[in-house]
């Protein structure tokens, strides 16, 4: 990168330890160190390596890196600021994760424009099925030996790769579209599923198998998705999640956006999460800048984030039991959500939808009487918990229902990259919060809930506990808020303070240019997760030294989470694949993007 990035330290007991084990089993020529503002291990390698370094990362190195954690590329054609980089058209990404050792490793392959192929890697982390779809998908890289390299999240029809820089981004670069007749007809054909593309029979001696289409729009598949079952009676032989539906090109939209003016974008990804989805973009996006923020703005990012968490889970309790036969909870879960969005409103002028964080702070200070209204909430809500469990989660034909149904081990989890909920019902003690804190959650209390079986049971008992842990970190932001500033005194805070805006022209030239073309974000890449609603999400963004993002990448957990479903649910019925589907807690938004 930029010779102003310094290159952390590749010394034992750091976060670089790794870089030494991989020099000393493939040799130091074998790779090309990278500095980030992340500071995460970056390596380049030869594109004919990444299976045998993958292999040893994932079996035999000490504290193997089990998961996959996310898989990428970039356009590299149109960037500028590459200084000391290998050339490439192309590159392939590849973020793993050592739950064993708390750390990251990002591999990086260069790509040539004329040869975008490279090995797939599915037989080490079968969840890289999913992602070397999307790159194909989207940039056109074919992964050589892939199961069933084909679109994704694009209709089978379509026609180029759009996350290529010279793919537009805007609808009006397009010519007008047009759906008659002969071409729905096409659409429709496209979508037909043929059980012998998946490496499925259409029966056995004895019998055929039905094939029974679930969504894509149906009740119980929680949104715009399709999953294609394979049945023997009721049992299921096999399936083949179908997403893409809800698909409209969010990090296309980031290379088309300001810097500012994509944070209400980052709602609409997980929409339940709320503020939740702009806290690892602005994270990121800080990190690249250098923005250290106040304590007030930390803690208040915590409280509203604990406040989505507690909306989501309350919308997730309410269908879940729903999805199991039980109509009234929704309604109850739905009352003590708006309570909260109660809360949120008079807090940020906005329910589900706030974009409230702000590149180094947030976007205005507490009201007069926030803390009131607060207290309100945390004094009334751990008595309906304690409700909920009573009545409905130690009810017998909740427990009946699922104790048992779609368990899967920790193995499995890492296999398939799951992460949040679903990683600890397994056992696994893996929350980012406690394990590398963020925005001051560090000097938070809480616990953190862990199941055994890895269950729908374990997952509805573990939200619901987090609930109470969410309303505990509340409280603890109550009593503890700090004062000062709502904004770090940084040049590229946007906007800066409006005091100082409104007392000399400087600042308000600077606070023009800042919302109407986004502030100059130096060149260089940065990558944050957070412990989101739903799992691990993060953004890992690149910036060329302009007002946008050069690529924007939005991991979501929900995305790994699908993929894992034929895995857990062959050989049982159809109504736990419904018991486990609501048990995931995804929403199509945070798959598809």
């Amino acid at each position: 990168m930029a010779d102003d990035l310094p290159q952390a330290p590749a010394t034992p007991g750091t976060r670089h330890e790794i870089v030494r084990e991989l020099h000393a089993r493939f040799g130091a020529d074998a790779f090309q160190f990278q500095a980030t503002r992340d500071g995460m291990p970056t390596l380049w390698l030869d594109r004919a390596r990444i299976p045998e370094v993958l292999r040893y990362l994932r079996r035999e190195a000490p504290s193997p890196y089990s998961m996959l954690y996310d898989l990428t590329a970039v356009d590299e054609r149109l960037r500028t600021h590459r200084d000391g980089l290998p050339a490439s058209a192309f590159t392939v990404v590849y973020q793993l994760l050592s739950i064993g050792r708390d750390a990251d490793l990002r591999l990086k392959v260069a790509l040539d424009e004329n040869a975008l192929s490279l090995p797939s890697v599915v037989s080490v982390y079968p969840n890289a099925n999913w992602y070397e779809r999307e790159v194909w998908d989207l940039f056109g890289i074919v992964f050589d030996g892939h199961p069933h390299l084909s679109r994704i999240l694009l209709p089978p029809t379509w026609e180029g790769h759009p996350l290529r820089k010279d793919y537009p981004a805007r609808a009006t670069e397009f010519d007008p579209y047009a759906l008659d007749a002969a071409r729905q007809d096409l659409e429709q054909e496209a979508l037909r599923f043929r059980p012998e593309d998946w490496g499925m029979k259409r029966g056995t001696a004895d019998e055929d198998f039905m094939f029974l289409n679930l969504g894509p729009n149906h009740p119980s598949a929680h949104g715009a998705f399709r999953i294609v079952l394979q049945l023997d009676g009721e049992e299921i032989v096999d399936c083949v999640p179908d997403i893409g539906y809800h698909h409209r090109g969010a990090e296309k939209m980031g290379e088309r956006q300001s810097w500012h003016t994509f944070i209400p974008y980052t709602d609409r990804i997980d929409y339940l999460g709320g503020v939740m989805n702009n806290l690892p973009y602005v994270l990121a996006v800080e990190k690249l800048a250098g923005i250290e923020v106040p304590e007030r703005v930390k803690t208040m990012r915590v409280m509203l984030s604990e406040f989505f968490r507690i909306t989501s889970h309350l919308l997730f309790f309410g269908t879940y039991l729903q999805d199991l036969g039980a109509m009234s909870p929704v309604f109850y879960a739905f009352v003590d959500r708006q309570k909260a969005y109660d809360v949120i409103e008079a807090l940020t002028g906005f329910r589900m939808h706030p974009a409230f964080f702000r590149i180094g702070g947030v976007a205005m200070d507490l009201p007069n009487g926030w803390d009131r209204l607060v207290r309100e909430f945390v004094e009334y809500f751990p008595p309906r918990l304690a409700e909920y469990e009573k009545a409905l989660v130690k009810n017998g034909l909740v427990r009946a229902r699922t104790i048992g149904v779609a368990a899967y081990d920790s193995e499995s989890a890492m296999d398939w990259g799951i992460t949040g909920g679903g990683l600890r019902a397994t056992g696994v003690n893996y929350d980012l919060r406690k394990a590398r804190p963020y925005s001051g959650y560090e000097n938070f209390d809480f616990e953190v809930p862990l199941g055994s079986n890895g269950d729908c049971y374990d997952r509805l008992c573990l939200r619901v506990e987090e609930m109470r842990q969410s309303t505990r970190i509340i409280q603890q932001c109550l009593e503890n808020m700090p004062q000062g500033p709502f904004k770090a005194d940084h040049a590229l805070t946007t906007p800066p303070p409006r005091e100082r805006m409104l007392a000399d022209i400087e600042t308000l030239i600077t606070h023009f240019l800042g919302v109407s073309w986004g502030p100059v974000i130096p060149p260089g890449e940065a990558s944050v997760m957070i412990e989101a609603t739903k799992g691990l999400n993060s953004y890992y963004l690149t910036s060329d030294g302009s007002t946008m993002s050069y690529r924007t990448r939005i991991r979501t957990p929900s995305f790994a989470h699908l993929q894992q479903i034929p895995h857990v649910i062959r050989g049982q019925m159809v109504p736990d694949l419904i018991a486990y589907i609501a048990s995931i807690d995804f929403v199509m938004a945070d798959v598809d993007r």
